[in-house]
């Protein structure tokens, strides 16, 4: 493998061939990479992982540099792995308490940022509640600030993707002969979005969407993918199960009788994993609703990866931040 300095440059994919990968000014949505980059940052953050467990190695990528989290919706583990990530790296960190901002006195969005980016920082890490705010401020921008979207409404969430795409690559190989289900409420996730997006650009062929009809986003939305409302004939034989959380704050009323009934027809309990492959594994991007999208006995089983991903996160995002650095 070549030398850790020269990563940013030069990315060694899976096949062994040299790929040069073009230069990253923002990252917004999978939709904008190519399956060699997101391999390029996959192969990225294998090799960041040693440093994501061990405070005794450092890398300085970012030093000198300033990364500012905007954060307009709650966040544990996205806003956390970022700051972990950037640290990491060496860079200043500066968190903004969005309660606390000119926006409660009535400032814009853009003034905020026009604000911010005159105090020159280097990236802008945005999560936010409406579709297409992450593109907004960086079409907004008069310099080469980085944006990386943490998430924006319904649209994309890229890096969560992309902790998907490695946790699944770690454990399963290549994806193309691979089962896929995602489970949930796939209408309000952007989650899902991604991770569609990805696991087709990957190659998986045999990407399968399990949710009440209710739940179900515009046929334009499903790309190819298979349609199943049974959960136990959704999850026949697969090799990856991705469980999607029940976002009830984007929810309009009367979309499921109940929570209870929820989990009776689609939650994931040990009897449902069963119909699965005996080797799948089973994710979920956090936070969980325990009793609702998924059983304790499995999230906390041997077949779950969850805290897996969570790790991996730290690693995807130090990998981002070193490619859209110039």
């Amino acid at each position: 493998m070549m030398p850790m300095k020269n990563i940013r440059v030069y990315f060694i994919l899976q096949n062994g061939n040299e790929y040069k990968m073009p230069p990253i000014s923002h990252l917004i949505t999978l939709a904008d990479l190519s399956s060699e980059q997101i391999h390029a940052l996959l192969d990225d953050a294998e090799h960041l992982l040693p440093y994501v467990s061990s405070s005794e190695k450092s890398l300085h990528d970012l030093q000198n540099k300033v990364v500012i989290n905007l954060f307009f919706e709650p966040s544990t583990r996205t806003r956390t792995t970022f700051e972990i990530a950037a640290k990491r790296l060496d860079a200043h960190v500066v968190n903004i308490d969005m309660n606390t901002s000119s926006l409660t006195k009535g400032e814009s969005l853009l003034d905020t940022i026009a604000n911010l980016e005159a105090m020159h920082p280097d990236i802008f890490i945005i999560r936010h509640g409406d579709n297409g705010a992450a593109q907004l401020i960086a079409d907004h921008l008069k310099s080469k600030i980085a944006v990386i979207n943490a998430g924006d409404g319904r649209h994309a969430h890229p890096t969560q993707g992309l902790l998907d795409m490695l946790t699944i690559r770690r454990h399963k190989g290549a994806f193309e002969p691979l089962s896929v289900a995602i489970v949930g409420d796939i209408l309000h996730s952007r989650v899902a979005r991604t991770d569609i997006i990805a696991l087709q650009k990957l190659g998986v062929h045999d990407l399968r969407l399990i949710a009440p009809a209710t739940l179900l986003p515009a046929e334009k939305e499903l790309r190819n993918a298979t349609i199943f409302t049974d959960i136990e004939q959704g999850l026949r034989d697969v090799d990856v199960i991705i469980t999607l959380r029940l976002q009830r704050e984007r929810m309009q009323q009367g979309l499921v009788p109940s929570l209870e009934e929820y989990y009776a027809t689609y939650g994931l309990t040990p009897e449902r994993l069963r119909v699965a492959k005996p080797d799948a594994i089973v994710m979920h991007p956090g936070p969980m609703n325990r009793g609702v999208e998924i059983a304790d006995a499995v999230a906390d089983g041997p077949q779950s990866v969850i805290l897996q991903q969570v790790t991996h996160g730290v690693a995807i995002r130090m990998a981002v931040m070193r490619a859209v650095i110039k």
